[in-house]
């Protein structure tokens, strides 16, 4: 009894193990899948390559825009302060012409 059910097993491990014949279509399945892979991982190759552009033109933009604004911030401030020194001078100025008004008046009084 034992030794029957060793060759049944036997027998059905034979039968699991027995090679088979591959259908001929299997290479044509297996390569028309390789071919969808490869253009899905192509297509996804440029997906990436395309948003990665559009990041670093993005970056770039903001970098760009950064630049500019603090280029406008610091003309802003020379132009104050030009507004600021040419107001000093015209006030120095004023003084100056007060001082030589008065001392011409006094030349002429005496």
């Amino acid at each position: 009894m034992e030794h029957e059910r060793m060759d049944e097993f036997e027998n059905e491990l034979r039968t699991a193990l027995r090679r088979v014949e591959a259908p001929v279509s299997l290479k044509a399945g297996l390569m028309e899948r390789r071919r969808f892979q490869q253009r899905r991982t192509n297509r996804w190759l440029w997906q990436r390559m395309a948003a990665s552009l559009l990041i670093v033109a993005v970056l770039g933009g903001g970098l760009y825009w950064r630049h500019q604004v603090e280029e406008e911030r610091k003309g802003e401030e020379a132009r104050r302060q030009v507004l600021e020194a040419l107001r000093i001078t015209s006030q120095a100025l004023d003084q100056m012409n007060v001082r030589l008004q008065q001392h011409s008046n006094a030349k002429q009084e005496e």
